[in-house]
């Protein structure tokens, strides 16, 4: 089962949705679709001359995160196989079903609408990556669920022992990491950029509102306006890997 796309949500509180809509369009050089959903809880960024990769959701309750969207050629065939790997089924909506990884990470897959064109490189960075962030009890059942969900997909040790790294497909635009946690705690996830220049790409974020958190080796933690963390990473733009040596 191949997946044909992948979408980055950007999960933000309600009360703070506005300036996570202001913040993710002009960091990734994009504008707003319709807003969509009951609520009007759904929106995607749209790139020029390129398809999408990145939507933006509202939530009614708790700090938000991050989550992957997996459009498919079969919706059903996808959602089967995740439910014999261990996720469980949250929603299903006919065309888009919500799902569980069995450390409880949500997810959704949807059908393929002809997505294939890759968004640029914007300022010297791309929104390429999410993260999952999983307590050490279930970090390597995790991993195994992911790669099994994901076969055509590369999945190989990341830069520290902490890290696993799923590349998709060329021409695919977000890959994944699982990252283990120091301590047990609720599976997040969170959004990473890929960065030519860390400092030049943080002084543009903080002068929109961004705010630093922690600086690592190869990268920096930081705060958007809704209150929602991200990181800023050395990894290259377009390649996604980490200069030689890190």
């Amino acid at each position: 089962m191949s997946t044909r796309w992948t979408y980055a949500f950007v999960d933000r509180p309600v009360a703070r949705f506005a300036q996570a809509c202001d913040f993710w369009t002009t960091v990734t050089g994009t504008r707003l679709s319709e807003f969509r959903g009951g609520r009007r809880e759904f929106v995607t960024l749209l790139p020029e001359d390129a398809d999408s990769c990145v939507k933006l959701q509202a939530v009614a309750s708790g700090p938000g995160g991050a989550h992957l969207d997996f459009p498919v050629d079969d919706v059903r065939e996808f959602a089967r196989s995740a439910e014999a790997l261990g996720a469980r089924v949250v929603a299903d909506q006919g065309t888009l079903v919500v799902l569980r990884s069995p450390a409880g990470q949500l997810f959704c897959t949807e059908p393929w609408r002809g997505q294939s064109t890759r968004p640029p490189v914007i300022h010297g960075s791309r929104l390429d990556q999410v993260c999952l962030d999983v307590p050490p009890s279930l970090h390597s059942a995790e991993v195994a669920f992911w790669s099994a969900l994901l076969p055509d997909w590369d999945s190989v040790a990341g830069s520290l022992p902490e890290f696993h790294v799923l590349k998709p497909p060329p021409g695919l635009p977000i890959r994944i990491l699982l990252q283990r946690l120091g301590d047990e705690r609720p599976v997040a996830a969170h959004l990473d950029l890929a960065c030519a220049d860390i400092e030049s790409t943080r002084a543009e974020h903080e002068r929109l509102g961004a705010e630093f958190v922690a600086r690592h080796r190869n990268w920096t933690v930081l705060r958007d306006p809704a209150g929602g963390l991200y990181c800023l990473t050395r990894r290259d733009p377009e390649t996604g890997g980490l200069p030689s040596g890190s």
